[in-house]
């Protein structure tokens, strides 16, 4: 069981101010403190506030051993301050570099400490060591948890925000498609144009694939998924943006597309919309 002897728990509290002030310069010399998106003050808090926890940890557990209960407090200050960095959009090595730059501090007060005992010396920086290099380590992993959280998070923005449905007209609806389809993106399409189509009461809905680079067999299936599930709630579907080479590659596929209307642009898919409608659109000089 590696445990800091008393004598070290004894040295960093009475020298707490010292070792706070030798972390710091550690922490200026990796850059921590130059960075914008956190401040001096809040650096110093969250010095303070691990070393204490670090402290009281240390009196009962055993130090390379972070996943037993009396680490827990100071697990959960790792992993707010590794989710706090992420969110900040710092990376893993500016998170971790937070506990290891603790290290030098802390064996040069147990140099200072055990000056007349090497063996002990010894002793007590490897379990120094096997801890802090053991926090370190569930800061890192902790970190790319919430970072691949922020991510996936963002992507899904990024869907929502890359299939917006536009109202045309009354009773009409597009959704401009740009980029690739995949199953994900379809789920996404699907449930934002139902909820249009329920929201506006519109007849038809118009998918606009002129910014889709390729129509394979994978992205046909997708465009038949959501033109049934469209017509499963009372309305019709137009794809438009049909261009001469994805014309061509339906072709060669051998791609069926059921009956599917389609049309080159989207200008013409909303004049047949309009026409199924049985709305006239006149230029204003000829009406008058």
């Amino acid at each position: 069981m590696a445990v800091l002897q008393q004598r070290t728990i004894d040295a960093v509290r009475n020298n707490e101010q010292s070792l706070l002030a030798r972390w710091t310069q550690n922490l200026e010399t990796a850059g921590a403190t130059r960075d914008a998106r956190i401040s001096m003050q809040e650096l110093n808090q969250q010095a303070r506030e691990f070393l204490r926890l670090l402290v009281a940890a240390s009196v009962t557990a055993d130090a390379a051993k972070i996943d037993a209960p009396e680490w827990s407090d100071t697990r959960a200050f790792l992993e707010n301050l590794s989710r706090s960095r992420a969110l900040q959009g710092f990376d893993s090595q500016h998170t971790a570099n937070f506990i290891f730059s603790l290290k030098r501090a802390l064996f040069e007060q147990m140099q200072s400490e055990y000056a007349e005992s090497p063996k002990d010396l010894a002793d007590q920086v490897w379990v120094v060591s096997e801890m802090l290099d053991a926090l370190g380590m569930h800061t890192v992993r902790t970190f790319q948890k919430a970072r691949e959280d922020v991510i996936v998070r963002q992507q899904e923005d990024l869907l929502e925000l890359s299939t917006p449905v536009v109202k045309l007209w009354d009773g009409v609806l597009a959704l401009p498609m740009i980029g690739t389809l995949d199953s994900q993106r379809t789920q996404v399409v699907m449930e934002s144009l139902l909820e249009r189509i329920i929201e506006t009461g519109s007849e038809i809905a118009i998918i606009d694939i002129t910014g889709v680079p390729t129509v394979d067999t994978l992205v046909a299936q997708h465009l038949l998924k959501t033109v049934t599930a469209i017509r499963l709630m009372g309305a019709d579907c137009i794809i438009s943006g049909v261009r001469p080479q994805i014309a061509q590659t339906i072709v060669h596929l051998g791609l069926d597309l059921q009956g599917i209307v389609t049309k080159a642009n989207l200008a013409d898919a909303l004049a047949l919309a309009l026409k199924r409608l049985e709305f006239t659109v006149v230029k204003a000089r000829q009406a008058a």
